[in-house]
């Protein structure tokens, strides 16, 4: 249709390729962003450089690229990263929500008009929206805004995109709700997991999320407050509603990201604690692991950093809040205080 993409106002024709950096003798489990500093670098000085050489321009990544070598890659070697799925990880506020918008369009098959052409909506119409709702119900403070898509008003009520005809509906749910000062919370394991892609993708907030709903269900039942899910290789992911966080020997751990909602404030945590000296780590990692941990908290929207005092019925720690979610803590709401300034 005449489009094209531009990139720094200068048309771009994408010569790119998928890549990874994966060592002979290691396995999916193998996280190379993980690594330090020296041998990242020492690695990408060499892929880049023959990628460079072949003219590639650009490369596909999944989300667990750290983007100070997005940074890197580009500034050293103009190459470009694509990066899969959640496009708006890096934010916290309305915008790091919007811009996830356009993948849950292609996944869903959600087709949206916003002139006489059928094409993505303008990011700021979606955020005027939220911000007139807000100001339609005089929301100042305290207030929890939850945005929903759907494919629209059906013809008929069965499941075939034709049926959808009018256009996709947009939900803006406002309420005023002051969140409490987080307790504790218990945790249990349950056997629902989560899944891979081709069935229901975990990394999407989709309104079908009956297997989040039954773990949660099961946990109520184990007397806890959450389910603590796994992923298909048995270690440990997220929980029914939040991403979840274990504190070893001063390290921050959490689950790789491949079946959990990669969540606004999970990679706020992630990039607290980056900047802050707090050594974390986006990797495998199993009940024993977490059994043994000295800390656990769960982050979220509302709830921000909740710590955990049981799962399966072991304590962990102390059981209260720990010193380095404590610390988190207290960056977290610094970064709110300035963000919201």
């Amino acid at each position: 249709n005449g489009q094209t993409l531009h990139f720094n106002g200068e048309p771009y024709f994408i010569r790119g390729m998928n890549w990874g950096y994966v060592p002979i003798g290691t396995n999916y489990s193998y996280n190379f962003w993980a690594e330090p500093d020296w041998v990242i670098k020492t690695a990408l000085d060499k892929e880049m450089l023959m990628l460079q050489d072949m003219g590639v321009n650009s490369i596909r990544q999944y989300n667990g690229i750290p983007p100070e070598w997005v940074t890197y890659i580009y500034k050293t070697y103009g190459i470009t990263t694509m990066i899969n799925h959640t496009v708006g990880r890096y934010g916290m506020d309305i915008d790091g929500e919007i811009q996830k918008l356009p993948t849950v369009y292609s996944t869903e098959e959600i087709k949206v008009t916003t002139t006489e052409e059928e094409k993505f909506p303008l990011m700021e119409e979606i955020k005027k929206a939220l911000l007139d709702t807000q100001k339609a119900n005089n929301m100042r403070t305290d207030a929890h805004a939850r945005l929903m898509i759907t494919r629209g008003v059906k013809v008929r009520p069965f499941q075939h995109p034709s049926l959808s005809r009018s256009g996709p509906t947009f939900v803006i749910i406002m309420e005023h709700s002051r969140p409490n000062v987080p307790r504790p919370v218990r945790l249990a394991t349950v056997p629902h997991l989560r899944g891979l892609p081709m069935t229901q993708d975990p990394k999407l907030n989709s309104h079908s999320k009956l297997n989040c709903i039954l773990a949660c269900i099961a946990a109520e039942k184990a007397g806890a407050d959450e389910a603590l899910m796994l992923d298909i290789h048995g270690f440990v992911n997220t929980t029914n509603a939040c991403n979840f966080f274990v504190v070893r020997k001063g390290e921050v751990w959490t689950s790789t990201g491949d079946y959990c909602m990669n969540g606004i404030t999970r990679q706020k945590v992630i990039d607290l604690c980056r900047a802050n000296g707090i050594p974390v780590f986006e990797r495998n990692f199993s009940l024993v692991d977490t059994y043994g941990a000295e800390e656990a908290f769960l982050t979220g929207t509302f709830g921000a950093q909740t710590p955990v005092s049981e799962i399966d019925g072991r304590l962990i720690g102390t059981g209260q809040l720990g010193p380095v979610t404590q610390k988190i803590q207290s960056l977290y709401k610094a970064l709110i205080a300035k963000e919201c300034a």
